[in-house]
């Protein structure tokens, strides 16, 4: 699109006599994108990547999913256990977890996982 239009500009400027400017814009740099924890990678030649141009994107490449996941999971007796993400203004609103289902459960705020310890 903004090629055509720089072209009708200077066949515009040709026909009428002017001077074309001498400035030209080249945009044969390819910024290869970095993979964002959710998926987000946009292609080489995607105009969102110009702030890009002078500094690199940054991105964390530790992903809290994969730092929760190497957290083994808490073994409590009690079937509904609760969980506040830490202490007062630190963590999230108080969440209750029944634990009657085999298996992990997870925290839907911090991700932290229980499991019931098997005996009575």
């Amino acid at each position: 699109m903004n090629r055509t239009l720089s072209k009708l500009h200077m066949k515009r400027y040709v026909m009428l006599g002017r001077v074309a400017p001498s400035t030209i814009r080249c945009m044969s740099t390819k910024i290869e994108d970095v993979s964002t924890h959710t998926g987000q990678k946009w292609q080489s030649d995607d105009y969102r990547l110009v702030r890009f141009m002078n500094a690199p994107k940054q991105v964390n490449p530790n992903w809290a999913v994969n730092l929760i996941a190497e957290v083994p999971p808490k073994e409590v007796k009690e079937r509904v256990v609760w969980c506040d993400g830490g202490s007062g203004p630190e963590g999230h609103p108080r969440v209750y977890i029944n634990l009657d289902k085999p298996g992990d459960h997870s925290c839907g705020y911090c991700g932290l996982r229980f499991v019931k310890k098997d005996g009575h």
